[in-house]
């Protein structure tokens, strides 16, 4: 150390330190000093520029795309002849389209985090149960029919599908109506 840095505080020496590394700093990263050199950054710089805007094409072709399937999902769900809802294992409804509503003769909206238990016969829970239980236990496709109503009105026949989904923690039920189907008992 000089005589001069005793003199100083410690806050002026660390100052003095980090000029002389600002300094060294800056030589390192000299501006550009010739033409050729200039020439080169901006030819870099352009080409960055071109394939930012080719990453932006590519961008816009995917974001149309994925709007395209989304409107194709939507058709495919929303409105598919048969009613589609995902579950839960406890029976809880996450999940519907258009034609599970109207199977269980509600809005959509409001049998969102219903349970689709309150929508089966008493006579057919056993049944429901067992199918219920059978899709959380394993990752094969289990079917049933039960019979569907609200507080035994409307009781109407259905052919249910289901199977675990992604995660495992859903499954994924079709419905179809098939009431129309069965013979009239006599």
């Amino acid at each position: 150390m000089s005589n001069e840095e005793h003199e100083l505080s410690d806050a002026q020496i660390l100052r003095l330190r980090a000029e002389d590394k600002l300094i060294a700093k800056q030589k390192q990263t000299e501006q550009p000093n010739s033409e050729i050199e200039v020439k080169r950054l901006l030819h870099e710089l352009q080409v960055h520029q071109i394939e930012l805007e080719m990453q932006n094409e590519e961008l816009l072709l995917a974001n149309q795309t994925a709007e395209r399937a989304l409107k194709k999902y939507t058709l495919l769900y929303d409105f598919a002849p048969m009613g589609y809802f995902t579950l839960d294992s406890n029976g809880g409804i996450h999940d519907l389209n258009f034609t599970g509503a109207e199977i269980l003769g509600h809005r959509r909206f409001s049998l969102v985090n219903c349970n689709f238990k309150l929508f089966v016969s008493d006579n057919s829970k056993p049944v429901f149960n067992r199918f219920l239980d059978k899709v959380f236990a394993g990752n094969i496709k289990e079917s049933c029919e039960i019979m569907l109503g609200y507080n035994n009105d409307h009781l109407f026949d259905v052919y249910i599908e289901g199977i675990l989904i992604g995660d495992e923690a859903n499954c994924l039920l079709s419905v179809v109506d098939i009431s129309k189907f069965r013979k009239p008992e006599v």
